[in-house]
This record gives C-alpha cells, structure tokens and sequence, in this order.
C-alpha cells in the first residue's frame, strides 16, 4: 500500500516537474517572440528617408565664338549665369539589407544603401550677348547646365554636406544599437561587432 502511495506520489511529482518545464520552454519561446517582434518594429520606424539639405551659389561666364572665312571672321556669344542650387543628400533606409538570428541573439546589417545626391539647379541669364550667325541655342544651354552640376558636384564634395548626412544616417542606426544594448543582443556590420555609436561611424566611413 505505501509503494503504491509512493509510487502515485512521484508520477504527480514527475508531472508537475513536466508542466513547469513546459511552462518555462514556453515563456522562453514568448520572450524570444516578443524581443524579435520590438527588434523588427524598431528597424522599421529607422527605415525611413533621411534627407539632409544644402544650398550652393556660384557665377558662371559661359563665352562661345563661331568663325568663318578661314577665321578672319568671328562672332562671339556670352553671357553672365548666376546659380542658386538645392541639394539634397540622402539614404533610403527602407532598401537596408538585415537579418535576424534569433538563436544566438544577434542582428546583422547585411547592407546599407549608398547615399543619394540630388542637384536642382535655378539658373539665371544675365548681360547676354549674341548675333544672329552665333545665337544662344538648346545645346549651350545643356552645355551651360550639365557645367553647373559638374562644378557643383566638386563643391559638395569638398563641403561638409556629405558628412553631415553621414553623422544623421548614424544617429538614425544607432537607435538599433541602443535597443539592441538594452535587450542583451548583439549588433553586427562589415563583420565587426558594433558596441558604440563611434564603431558605427569607423565601418560606415571605410
């Protein structure tokens, strides 16, 4: 009778120890739900338009020169063009490249987009000279335009709008970092382990 009672009391035992056992596997399963599921939104509210903008001046002398009879005849054409450009750096996060590894508790940037450079010239004539062997036509005005963003695409290169583009598109990812820190995950790009805003900046700069 008491083997019987004992035996009774360890199968209730073993039982109980089987439901709290799956009772925990289960919370640990929700959790790891619950982590990936805020990981994914937070990546999601970073995957956004980060647009920083500019704005760049510049006074162009455009001069052309048609001749004829052997060049003992010549008619000149110039004018003066005054630029006001805005420029807009940019970074599509929604096209940035992740993946999730929920087991080891680690996220990885697989790519992020390269920057988008937009040049929306406002080009102004001023002391136009023309005749009518040598007139302005579409294509000086082409020539004129492709110059500008050529020259202003040198400007932005030595300006400070790319960087500051750059130190925005870094504050925006390291809202990931910042979570990740917080739930015990692991932030990855470029095979490096990223543990501070400053890693982010040194692999993004490379």
């Amino acid at each position: 009778m008491l083997k019987r009672i004992l035996i009774g009391i360890a199968v209730i035992g073993g039982i109980f120890l089987l439901f709290k056992f799956c009772d925990f596997k289960k919370n640990d399963d929700e959790d790891i739900t619950y982590n990936t599921n805020l990981i994914q939104q937070q990546i999601l509210n970073v995957g956004k338009l980060v647009v920083t903008e500019g704005h760049f001046s510049e006074v162009i002398t455009y001069k052309n020169q048609q001749k004829y009879l052997l060049d003992m005849l010549s008619f000149e054409k110039k004018a003066l063009v005054i630029v006001n450009a805005d420029v807009t750096v940019a970074y599509d996060l929604h096209k940035m490249k992740y993946d999730i590894d929920e087991k080891n508790k680690t996220i990885t940037i697989i790519s992020i987009p390269k920057e988008e450079i937009k040049i929306s010239p406002d080009i102004q004539f001023y002391n136009v000279e023309q005749s009518k062997l040598n007139p302005f036509t579409g294509d000086d005005y082409n020539k004129i335009n492709k110059s500008v963003k050529a020259n202003l695409a040198k400007k932005i290169e030595k300006s400070s709008l790319k960087t500051n583009a750059q130190n925005r598109l870094i504050s925006e990812l390291s809202k990931i970092l910042i979570l990740t820190n917080t739930m015990g995950w692991k932030l990855q790009y470029e095979g490096k382990v990223i543990e501070s805003e400053k890693d982010f900046g040194q692999q993004i700069k490379l």
